[in-house]
């Protein structure tokens, strides 16, 4: 792990108005991505698990996720999910200790192809596609107001 702050991507950069007053990449050069107008057909066949979650990834990923550069390393997770419903199974019924950490391990493995495709907040945020943004205790008020007169 490198030592240090993480990097900050660039649209934050932009928005704070360069504070590190390094260069940045001219906007018109930035390779900007062909948006995806609907769900692809995976390359290889997916069992049911494997294909909601291909559906998905594409649904909610769409405004960073790219056919061109993505779709394989979706693809693999998505086995990854169709061979972890089976291995869940098989842990459940036998509760064998090595499929119970074969799992942990596949789960592991499926959590970082999603930190590598964007799908937690942290990567999220250093992507520069969301941003986590903290209540402040008026809209915490109100809300619990609405939730109140609701009910």
């Amino acid at each position: 792990m490198p030592a240090g702050r993480p990097a900050k991507p660039t649209e934050v950069k932009r928005k704070l108005g360069n504070p590190g007053r390094r260069p940045l990449p001219n906007q018109q050069e930035i390779q900007m991505f062909d948006p995806v107008v609907s769900v692809p057909e995976p390359a290889r066949p997916l069992l049911k698990y494997g294909r909601e979650f291909w559906d998905k990834v594409w649904l909610n990923g769409l405004q960073w996720i790219s056919v061109n550069t993505d779709s394989e390393l979706l693809l693999m997770t998505c086995e990854l999910v169709d061979e972890r419903w089976n291995l869940r199974v098989r842990v459940m019924q036998s509760n064998d200790w090595r499929e119970r950490r074969a799992l942990r391990e596949l789960d592991d493995r499926i959590i970082r192809n999603l930190s590598l495709m964007g799908f937690t907040p942290a990567d999220r945020s250093r992507l520069g596609v969301a941003e986590v943004k903290a209540i402040s205790k008026m809209e915490a008020l109100k809300r619990r107001a609405d939730e109140r007169n609701s009910k």
